[in-house]
């Protein structure tokens, strides 16, 4: 069983980035990921290189200035997102365009706003009380225009019931927010229960039937009772690819990479909530989550009608407004 896909915390750290997940460092075509920690003042500019990005708050708020959004791959001039704000300089003494996130205090108490900057793009991020975000990229074609997400826009979905019940915060999934390759979710499953359950594989190109995707999962475990929790994280081999094979105990911070297989589940330590953010992008000419459930497990499924959904879903809603 190979330990080359659990990259366990501060292990894939590189410069600012906490964790810095690249397609090279993968062994692959288009996902990344990055995790960065900024003091009260602090601040980080990067480039966003061949690769679209949504700017995510983990913990705390920030400010997202790029020197994009005037025109899409066409040359048309694009819409500004919610907050944006046009006429401010970065520092560079080019002219872009600044979000404001409010963001949240932590991944296990609400739902986050959101940036979305294209490729080709030189973004600044700045944050007054501090915050952890999260980078999460896709190589693309396609230079969309820079766009804000508010939170009370981010469809908020239970999916499975009994102990198979999670949630989804849908911010960028293939259908809610419109991206070129990139999708993005965040899951939440209570303590004990069990999520991406029944096992399930996106590895082949079947239209219709089954996307081709990579796949990153972050993880944070809420912490109980002064200890820091820990969850678990299963791959098995489905005959494609590089034969996946990964049986990880995962903490906060930690990462695993899912080029191909079967992934679930996720397992939820009793007594800690485990949240992790879903990471995906592939070749296909659509952009479509369409996933393969594995043949042995499968019928679960089958028994959900059957059972109430675990009452303390939600763990939270996304706001009903945008308070600004």
């Amino acid at each position: 069983m190979s330990t080359e896909f659990h990259l366990k915390a501060a292990t894939a750290a590189d410069g600012p980035y906490a964790l810095d997940i690249d397609p090279k460092r993968a062994g692959w075509g288009y996902s990344s990921l990055r995790v960065i920690d900024l003091p009260p003042g602090g601040h980080h500019s990067f480039a966003t290189g061949d690769s679209e990005w949504i700017v995510l708050p983990l913990s705390g708020g920030c400010t997202v200035l790029t020197d994009s959004g005037e025109t899409d791959e066409r040359g048309k001039t694009g819409q500004r997102g919610k907050t944006g704000q046009r006429g401010e300089t970065d520092e560079r003494g080019a002219t872009g365009e600044m979000f404001e996130l409010t963001g949240r205090e932590s991944v296990f108490s609400g739902v986050s706003d959101f940036a979305y900057v294209p490729r080709d793009a030189h973004v600044q991020l700045a944050s007054g009380a501090g915050g952890r975000f999260a980078l999460t990229g896709a190589r693309c074609e396609r230079r969309l225009p820079a766009r804000y997400g508010a939170a009370s826009d981010v469809p908020v979905e239970l999916r499975g019931t009994g102990n198979c019940s999670r949630q989804v915060n849908n911010f960028g999934a293939a259908g809610t927010f419109e991206c070129d390759r990139l999708i993005a979710v965040e899951v939440l499953t209570p303590g004990g229960n069990w999520s991406s359950y029944p096992p399930h594989k996106h590895d082949e190109c079947r239209p219709g039937e089954e996307s081709e995707l990579e796949e990153i999962y972050y993880f944070e475990v809420e912490a109980a009772r002064g200890t820091e929790g820990v969850g678990y994280q299963r791959v098995t081999p489905s005959g494609q690819g590089r034969g996946t094979d990964v049986l990880a105990e995962v903490r906060s911070g930690d990462a695993v990479l899912i080029p191909d297989g079967w992934h679930g589940p996720s397992i939820a330590a009793p007594g800690h909530a485990l949240y992790y953010l879903n990471v995906m992008a592939g070749p296909g000419e659509k952009r479509e989550w369409l996933i393969c459930d594995h043949p042995d497990h499968g019928w679960i499924r089958g028994t959900w009608p059957d059972q109430p959904v675990d009452p303390r879903l939600p763990l939270y809603e996304a706001p009903a407004g945008d308070a600004r």
